[in-house]
Order: structure tokens, then C-alpha cells, then sequence
């Protein structure tokens, strides 16, 4: 698919996908001119593929593949949601506090089951209890996958169950004001009813998080569409009752303000059809070229733009990669960390590393950046 058929069949997801949150049915005649196959691409990339589907179900057409890709959400959310119900059964045996986050929440303000797709499921917990919980993970038939080298711990049970436990909402290696204002969030849960460790964010809180970690993948690798409809979900339902004097003031508290008006802007006008501003054009075409999880191009321009752009930004960008901070040799490479005799033979190792092992994505990294300007 070329980048015309691209941009096209694009317009058709975020126009069926607006369909499906505003309640009206697509126009059929524009559907008879539109190329499922390309259509089913371009949703896929932006995990969007449920809800393009239920929308081609209320004009009544019935395609395979979105059948089974709505199909196949409903019953990863069907398991999950039994693993993450049993899973704080034992969190309240144990006395452990817990807070479900992201799509493990937001996916219920959809309006049928399986239309949010999910790779995983991201819950807080209580660090102290970070050993008792990889206890309880294993019992419940779980794989501890990564522990202890994030902000979160990483498990799976087969067949679909990916579950993401965080420590933090944020690491170290995050925007400094992202970590350091979630670092920790005590003041800022609220206790469920009905369970006696359970919590939640208030709705502010809620979508100021939902903001930051779109940011963070923003202006790392880029973000799909599915978190602008995620936006444009949360403030079409809450948005008339949220404290946006609170919202502004906290957004400036973790200098995101200013991409919280701009993704705010673009969630609300892209999904009603207004018309779109040139600043909103250009952090769609942004986005849209993203995909769900960003790209190696998109994360490679960041970083030069990070170090001052140009071929100075490169340069200084190289040498960072060579001579990482102790922050990032801690998370990447935790034997020197531990040994610090090693360090400085590290550039030494990173240079045969890149030649060897990762020899590919080397050349692949050196051919992006020499094309950027």
C-alpha cells in the first residue's frame, strides 16, 4: 500500500472508529468505495482493527478478518479479566494495595466489549510487596517474564495473559518531571468501595496519567491513533465534569501542558469531523505514520532533536550511546553496574556489540540517521 492508499484508508478508520463513539451508522455508499484489504491494514497498525469492525457490522458488512480480530479481543479481555479478578482476590488475602491503569480501565468506558484491544494489562501495586507478588504471579500460573530491571514487572500465562505490575508509573530513564511527580502517589489514590485494598485515580488524575504516558511515547518513538481515541473517549464522557483549572496547572507541573492542549484539540476535532488546524494536521500526520507503538525513525529524530539537532545533535547523540550515564548503564547493562571496575571497558564492548550481535539494527540506525537533516 502506497502512502496515498495509506492516508485514504486511514481517513475511513478514524471516520468509522468516530462512528462507533458518536452512535451513527457509516454511509454505506462510501463503504462500496472503500478497499477492506487496505482498510483492514491500516487499522491494524493502529490496533484499531475491533472497532473498525463493529462499525462495518452496524452498515451490515461482514468481513472475516474484522469479525475474528473483534472476536479474538473479546476473548483476550474475557481471560484476562478472569486472571486480574483472581489476582486481587489474592491482593486482598494479602493486604496488598492495587490499582488497575490504562487500558485495563479506560477499555470499560467503550461501548462493547473487546472495541478497546489490549496487549496487556497495566496494574500498580504496592512496591514493598514486590517479592510476595511474583509469589502470588507464579501460583496463578504465571511466567515471570522481567523483575526488577523496570518500573514494572513483567508476566504471562498462556494463552493470552500479558501483565505489566508496576513499582512506578514511571522510571528514571522517563522525562525527570514525569518521574519525580509519580514517583510517589500516595496523595493521590482514592479507595474503592467494596473491597478493602482496591484504588483508583479521580477522573482528573486518571486523565492527566493517561496524558503523560501518551506523551511519553509521543516524544520517544511516537503514539498511534488508538490513544487519541482513548482521549477523545475520556473527555466526551467526563470532559463537561473534569477540573480543567487542576488539569492545566498539574500539565505545567510535568511541562505537558502544552502537548496536553494539542492532543486535546486534535482528539476532540478529529472525531466529530470538524476541520482540522495546520498545527493539528501536522501532529495527526505525526501520529498516523507512528502506528500503535511508535517507530525506530520517529525515536532516532527525537533524540537528535533532544541533543540540539543537526549534524552537532547526531554527534552528540553518537557519543551518548557510547558513553551512557549511569542511570542508563544501571537499566542496560546491569553487570557493569554491579561490577563498576568493568566501565570503562564498556564503549569498547558497546562498539563490538553493534558489529556482532546487533550488527543489523546498527546499520539500520546509521542509515536513518545520516538521512536526517
Amino acid at each position: 500500500m502506497n502512502v496515498e492508499e495509506y492516508e485514504k484508508a486511514i481517513n475511513d478508520v478514524i471516520w468509522l472508529a468516530g462512528c462507533v463513539m458518536n452512535e451513527t451508522i457509516p454511509d454505506r455508499d462510501r463503504l462500496d468505495r472503500t478497499d477492506l484489504s487496505l482498510l483492514y491494514n491500516a487499522a491494524n497498525k493502529h490496533m484499531l482493527t475491533a472497532i473498525v469492525g463493529y462499525a462495518l457490522e452496524k452498515a451490515g458488512i461482514y468481513d472475516e478478518r474484522f469479525v475474528q480480530a473483534k472476536a479474538k479481543s473479546i476473548r483476550k479481555i474475557t481471560v484476562m479479566e478472569i486472571d486480574k479478578q483472581r489476582l486481587f482476590e489474592r491482593f486482598e488475602e494479602e493486604k496488598i494495595r492495587y490499582m488497575p491503569l490504562k487500558g485495563a480501565v479506560i477499555k470499560d468506558y467503550y461501548p462493547s466489549v473487546g472495541l478497546r484491544q489490549l496487549s496487556d494489562y497495566d496494574i500498580w501495586f504496592d512496591r514493598a510487596y514486590a517479592e510476595k507478588v511474583r509469589e502470588i504471579m507464579t501460583e496463578l500460573g504465571f511466567t515471570c517474564e522481567h523483575f526488577g530491571e523496570n518500573n514494572h514487572d513483567v508476566y504471562f500465562k498462556q494463552p493470552v495473559s500479558n501483565f505489566e505490575m508496576h513499582t512506578f508509573l514511571f522510571n528514571e530513564m522517563h522525562k525527570t518531571e514525569l518521574f519525580k511527580y509519580y514517583e510517589n502517589i500516595d496523595s493521590k489514590l482514592i479507595k474503592d468501595e467494596g473491597n478493602a485494598y482496591g484504588y483508583h485515580f479521580s477522573n482528573e488524575d486518571l486523565y492527566i496519567y493517561l496524558t503523560a504516558h501518551e506523551y511519553k511515547h509521543f516524544s520517544r518513538r511516537g503514539t498511534g491513533l488508538r490513544s487519541v481515541l482513548d482521549t477523545y473517549l475520556f473527555l466526551k464522557r467526563f470532559g463537561s465534569q473534569l477540573d480543567m483549572e487542576y488539569v492545566k496547572a498539574e500539565a505545567a507541573k510535568l511541562d505537558i501542558a502544552e502537548f496536553e492542549r494539542k492532543s486535546r484539540s486534535l482528539a476532540m476535532d478529529l472525531f466529530v469531523g470538524n476541520d482540522l488546524s495546520e498545527e493539528n494536521k501536522e501532529m495527526l500526520r505525526y501520529i498516523v505514520f507512528s502506528g500503535t507503538y511508535g517507530t525506530l525513525q520517529n525515536k532516532l529524530e527525537n533524540h537528535v532533536l533532544e541533543y540540539g539537532g543537526g549534524s552537532g545533535g547526531k554527534r552528540r547523540f553518537l557519543l551518548r550511546r557510547l558513553f551512557p550515564t549511569m542511570k542508563e548503564i544501571k537499566k542496560y547493562y546491569p553487570s557493569f553496574y554491579k561490577y563498576k571496575i568493568l566501565i570503562p571497558f564498556l564503549p569498547f564492548y558497546k562498539s563490538v556489540e553493534a558489529m556482532t550481535v546487533k550488527r543489523k539494527q546498527t546499520k539500520e540506525k546509521l542509515k536513518i540517521l545520516k538521512n536526517i537533516k
